[in-house]
């Protein structure tokens, strides 16, 4: 049987939010099986807990924000796409503000938070949602197009490209291709930062984003150049970046894919219309186990490689 899995113990980690600028404490704790990643904000007069699902999602504009009641948790994506990443099903994560801390600006700290606790396998079955048959959206025509599609394929691999009309990025890589059975994710997509440019920095700040962004934790470019001292991680970090963005996007499903994703200028809110289009075609998914761990994609059944 394939298994669920969780943390062995519990991590901690202490930064600012991105775009709120806010100091916040992340506890990420093992749960049982089936309980899914719940987000609990311990923060508030009664702790308050929201679990991920697609439908959690009520706020797009530059990060996903899942959200119960009036409570909201902003920027999960990063921490999203580790858990992704390591394969975890089952997890708490509690926080004491409302955006998930920004760290570096990739999602390599909260892999290394996810494997310093240890991943623990569980004595359930691991459900995935395996796409049958095409899904995709669309928005706008000629030099506005995007678009983001889901495909049947056994195993999870993304395909992306990015399309930003700006000389430093333009001279990076554009297309690039991951496929989870890989076991390279740590290593070829984690490192990947988020990254801007500094004419839209003023703009975002009067606006009450960004509050928490610098050289330290985000690519930040004026018209010419890079202007972090250390340059990229990746030839293609932005669009690795947008790879990474989409492992999380996907993953606030509540179970892994098994579908091949391929998008073109797709951002958080067409990752979660598909996932939304999906959801409403009862016939182009199905739930599925595996009780033979043979029939499970490749590299689904392997434990995560450490650093």
């Amino acid at each position: 049987m394939l298994q669920q899995r969780t943390l062995k113990s519990l991590t901690k980690a202490v930064g600012v939010g991105l775009h709120s600028g806010q100091r916040v404490e992340l506890t990420l704790r093992p749960a049982q099986p089936d309980t899914g990643i719940v987000f609990r904000r311990t923060d508030l007069p009664s702790p308050v807990d929201i679990p991920v699902s697609a439908e959690a999602v009520t706020d797009t504009r530059l990060a996903s924000t899942i959200s119960s009641g009036g409570a909201k948790v902003h920027t999960v994506e990063h921490l999203m796409s580790a858990c992704a990443g390591l394969g975890l099903d089952n997890l708490y994560v509690d926080i004491t503000a409302e955006e998930v801390p920004i760290l570096d600006g990739s999602s390599a700290s909260f892999v290394f938070l996810l494997q310093s606790a240890g991943i623990e396998l569980q004595k359930a079955p691991r459900r995935f949602i395996r796409v049958l048959r095409p899904v995709e959206v669309r928005e706008g025509q000629g030099d506005n197009l995007k678009w983001a599609r889901l495909d049947p394929y056994h195993g999870f691999k993304l395909s992306f490209e990015i399309d930003f009309a700006h000389r430093v990025v333009d001279s990076t890589g554009q297309r690039v291709e991951f496929d989870l059975s890989s076991g390279s994710y740590a290593r070829d997509i984690a490192r990947a930062r988020t990254f801007g440019f500094t004419k839209d920095l003023e703009t975002m700040r009067a606006s009450g984003l960004a509050l928490g962004g610098g050289l330290d934790n985000a690519v930040v470019m004026d018209d010419y150049r890079v202007l972090n001292t250390d340059g990229l991680r990746y030839d293609d970090e932005f669009v690795k970046h947008k790879i990474l963005d989409a492992m999380g996007d996907l993953y606030l499903i509540g179970k892994p894919l098994l579908a091949s994703y391929s998008a073109f200028r797709s951002g958080h809110a067409l990752n979660n219309k598909l996932l939304r289009e999906l959801l409403s075609q009862e016939s182009a998914y199905e739930v599925v186990t595996f009780d033979n761990e043979k029939q499970a994609p490749a590299g689904f059944a392997q434990p995560v490689r450490a650093w």
